[in-house]
């Protein structure tokens, strides 16, 4: 499994666009398309809400790659 440590400058970052700030997609367009197919989990639970909040403390997960969200 790949880890990935992502430190968040503000109080929250989209789920869609966290996607695109890591790598795992080249756009936030392509980010929603990822999350609306049921793959993407966060803290354990799938997430099909495309601008879901993530905050420091969470963890989301797409297939073998596992990113912790830190705060700055």
């Amino acid at each position: 499994m790949q880890q990935v440590d992502f430190e968040l400058n503000d109080e929250f970052v989209e789920l869609n666009q966290l996607l695109k700030l890591v790598g795992i997609c080249d756009s936030g367009g392509a980010g929603k398309v990822i999350v609306a197919s049921g793959k993407v989990k966060v803290d354990g639970k799938t997430e099909l809400r495309k601008t879901c909040k993530i905050r420091a403390g969470q963890v989301v997960q797409l297939g073998d790659v596992r990113v912790t969200v830190r705060a700055a």
